[in-house]
Order: structure tokens, then sequence, then C-alpha cells
């Protein structure tokens, strides 16, 4: 959702940086939405906090993620990037539903949303997928390696018997 305030980037695809670069976007774009929500009071002024809070907890999580110390600590703040853009999407979906807000720019915010969770999502089962093929492989190294110490203490044995 293209905001006149955003400066245009190519979108790019290392290291993940297009993911990061539109849950950043997704934020900022909440943030403007809030500001709206505020100066219309009511009940959307009373959901702003925590629109905020997991709008922005999500682009967080994502840019920690990049600096994970492990496979595992890469999934964990992943999962509860998309949890929290969950979050975000529901509530959205309130707003847009209880027409709180401009209706054109919650519709599109909840659009961006769902777009982000299957994204998240893929990008999380494709890192699970590849953490259990290296295990897997690693394990299959372990009883290769096995196999060629006994293959090799056999080979041992049987040259001692023959001499």
């Amino acid at each position: 959702m293209p905001d006149a305030t955003r400066r245009f980037r190519p979108p790019t695809y290392e290291n993940g940086q297009d993911i990061r670069d539109r849950a950043f976007d997704y934020a900022c774009d909440v943030v403007g939405f809030c500001e709206q929500l505020t100066e219309n009071g009511g009940v959307g002024r009373l959901m702003v906090p925590q629109l905020l809070d997991c709008s922005l907890s999500f682009a967080t999580m994502l840019e920690e993620a990049r600096a994970a110390e492990s496979d595992a600590d890469f999934i964990s703040k992943c999962s509860i990037g998309l949890k929290e853009c969950r979050e975000s999407w529901t509530r959205m979906r309130v707003c847009e539903r209880r027409m709180k807000g401009p209706p054109a720019r919650a519709k599109a915010l909840v659009q961006e949303a769902h777009e982000l969770i299957a994204i998240v999502g893929t990008i999380i089962a494709n890192k699970r997928k590849s953490v259990a093929a290296k295990r897997a492989a690693a394990r299959a190294e372990r009883v290769a390696q096995r196999g060629a110490k006994r293959q090799a203490r056999r080979a041992g044995a049987h040259a001692s018997t023959n001499s």
C-alpha cells in the first residue's frame, strides 16, 4: 500500500530484506491509520495502543530474526512475529468491520497483513524443513562414519588373523 512519504526502493530478496521492508512499511501504515483513529476518538481511539503494539512488534521481531544466533532462534523470533501479525490482522479486521478509520485504508491493511501472515508462515515452514533436512543429513553422516569404522576394525581384525 503506497504511502506518499515512502521512498521508492526496488524489492530485494537478499537475506529476506523484502519481507522486512514490507513489515516495516506495514507498521508505518498502521501508525498512520492509528493517528486517524486517535483523531476520530471513541472506541477506535481505545484500540490504538494494542494495534500499535502488535504491528510494531511484528516488524521488530523480523528484524531481530535477522540477527538470530541459531536456526532455532530464527524460527522462534519469526514465530513470535507471526503471532503479532495475526493479532494485528485480527484487530484491523475489527476496525474494518466496525468501520473504525478510513474504510479503504482499513481494507488495504487487512489485505497486507493477510499476505504478510502467509509469507512469514511459509518462511517458518521452509526453515523448519531445512533444519530437519540438515539434522537428517548429519544423522546419516554419523551412521556412515560408524559403519566405516566398523568395517575398518573388521578389516584390521581379519588382517591380523591372516598373518
